[in-house]
């Protein structure tokens, strides 16, 4: 904390400091700013994770601190919240995230997950994004009817990396239902994806003065389901064919090379077609297996996710302090914030529930399912960063006060998922020598 304080002294004296002299470097401010983020993510990491939650949360709860700070007299981290290099920093974070989930799940994998899965992944979007629409028509009755889908994309997402870290730590990630839950929440945040391609595809044709139609939202849905399906079907055939080549060379860093370039080439292609390039990441994450290296791994390489780990625990942690730093808590006192942050985690948890209509095994425990598809985690903060990143009429779809309903939302269903789960297979296991 003595160093955080440092820092902050620091970062208040380089703007006077910077003023005095001619030669200043503008990275200057860059590079203290990111230290102080960077610092702030483990210590709100480390102190999430010793209560026994994800370190994301301590890491979001970390920049809530930071960028609420001025609510105590002291503006010293206002100018990191628009920061721009930060705010570009935070963008690759985003990427290089949806590219290493995507790593860690193969098409083959989604194709093998069962009917049960698929089920539980199609009620799990569909209800939360009706419950989501419902939320904001019945809270914020004067917004667009794009913001109220919008707030029901946001809550379709489940974050595959929370739960799978949850049921890991219980000793329950090769049950029935952990394979269940697993296989839902990839295939959720798929479907998640296209019906965010849809929104904001709908929302910029809206921009261009053009109606919303059932022709527009089925053009944008076709558009978003021919390239996941292209980019999936040529990335399977053509991804082993360009590693195998590049295997041919000997410099340093190939695997590293070609691997990000994979990702940033299809993060470029699905915004050109008017996607989300998380989209594009994503999917490029999901094309590549472990066997597409194996010759770099078989000379003694790392493989790709270990490559990667290190630049997403650099770049990661910077976009959750960051949206953190953007949820400024004077929206609370707005008249009706509290109440979407409450109808928002209302609906997000009940529309999860819906899941366990779906679980289609005899035996099964349908409440640990439904408990399971909780967390929205990253992946809702970053739906609702698009959000705030979306302007309607000149006006952001998600304003500061909706964002920091849905900060809340995220934080909310994050926190109470490894109590509900620690309690749900507790409770199955004790009743199975009953049985």
């Amino acid at each position: 904390m003595r160093l955080l304080a440092l820092l902050a002294a620091l970062l208040i004296a380089t703007p006077a400091f910077a003023g005095e002299g001619t030669h200043a470097d503008p990275v200057a401010s860059l590079v203290l700013s990111l230290a102080v983020i960077l610092l702030a993510a483990k210590f709100g990491g480390e102190l999430a994770t010793r209560v026994g939650q994800p370190a994301v949360l301590g890491e979001l709860v970390a920049g809530v601190v930071l960028g609420n700070i001025s609510l105590l007299g002291w503006n010293g981290f206002e100018g990191m919240k628009d920061e721009p290099g930060i705010d570009m920093l935070a963008r690759l974070g985003v990427l290089i995230l949806l590219f290493e989930v995507g790593l860690e799940s193969t098409v083959a994998q989604m194709l093998r997950v069962g009917l049960s899965s698929l089920l539980v992944a199609t009620l799990g979007v569909v209800a939360p994004f009706a419950l989501g629409w419902a939320a904001g028509a019945w809270l914020l009755p004067g917004a667009s009817g794009y913001v109220h889908a919008f707030l029901g994309a946001t809550l379709c997402a489940t974050s595959v990396g929370i739960t799978a870290r949850v049921l890991k730590d219980l000793g329950r990630s090769q049950t029935e239902e952990s394979r269940v839950i697993l296989g839902a929440a990839v295939i959720d945040d798929v479907l998640g994806l296209v019906i965010l391609a849809v929104v904001t595809g709908s929302i910029g044709a809206a921009n261009r003065g053009v109606a919303l139609s059932y022709g527009d939202v089925a053009g944008v849905l076709l558009k978003a389901t021919v390239y996941l399906v292209g980019s999936l079907a040529l990335g399977v055939y053509f991804a082993p064919r360009l590693f195998t080549l590049a295997s041919k060379l000997r410099a340093r860093g190939v695997l590293l090379t070609c691997g990000l370039s994979f990702c940033f080439l299809n993060a470029w292609l699905a915004n050109a077609i008017g996607l989300a390039p998380i989209v594009g990441a994503f999917a490029a994450g999901l094309v590549l297996e472990d066997l597409h290296y194996r010759e770099f791994v078989d000379r003694g390489e790392h493989s790709l996710d270990e490559l990667i780990h290190p630049i997403s625990a650099f770049l990661v942690p910077v976009f959750f302090v960051l949206m953190g730093m953007r949820t400024d808590l004077r929206a609370f006192a707005q008249p009706g914030v509290l109440g979407l942050a409450a109808a928002l985690t209302i609906a997000a948890i009940l529309g999860k529930q819906a899941c366990a209509l779906g679980v289609l095994g005899k035996g099964m425990d349908r409440i640990t399912v439904g408990l399971g598809m909780i967390p929205r985690g990253e992946v809702g903060l970053i739906f609702a960063s698009m959000g705030v990143a979306l302007t309607l009429n000149g006006e952001q779809v998600i304003d500061a006060a909706t964002f920091s309903a849905l900060v809340v939302m995220v934080m909310v269903t994050t926190l109470v998922t490894p109590p509900a789960l620690k309690w749900s297979t507790g409770r199955r296991a004790i009743s199975k020598p009953d049985a």
